[in-house]
């Protein structure tokens, strides 16, 4: 067996809409078709790939989550993220747009340039606490 890509990463969060909002809004991404789960959340979509899962944890049914991926999960566990995941990227462009919408939102950001890469790299916190790392290849969409 041998991986072929990075299917999707999945944020379990006590700040549901929120972070939707963050992801939707902010990032761009589609709010989409999700099973139908015993449990609250969203699929956030790039294109046709789901490739956020968002899981509400809800502290007073907790059950349906914990049946379907085992385990219990301490909300406040989960204010500050989880630490043990550092950061998801993805590939973007036109770095105005975002720029544009973190200002307009009071969000917090970084800007970084990645020496001989011609790599141009937005970073932003989500509401839980996750760092989310945005890639502008070429040096010349740099805008801010």
């Amino acid at each position: 067996m041998s991986l072929s890509a990075l299917d999707h990463c999945s944020i379990r969060t006590t700040h549901l809409p929120e972070t939707r909002a963050f992801f939707v809004d902010i990032l761009g991404m589609d709010d989409g078709a999700r099973p139908n789960f015993d449990f609250p959340g969203h699929w956030l979509y790039v294109g046709d790939k789901p490739v956020v899962h968002l899981i509400g944890i809800d502290a007073e049914s907790p059950e349906g989550l914990e049946t379907y991926l085992g385990g219990t999960v301490d909300p406040d566990s989960l204010k500050d993220g989880s630490g043990a995941f550092d950061h998801i990227a993805f590939r973007a462009k036109d770095p105005s747009v975002l720029i544009q919408r973190l200002r307009e939102n009071g969000c917090d950001y970084r800007e970084r340039m990645v020496p001989d890469l011609e790599l141009f790299q937005i970073f932003v916190e989500d509401p839980n606490g996750i760092t989310v790392e945005l890639n502008y290849f070429n040096a010349e969409q740099k805008t801010a």
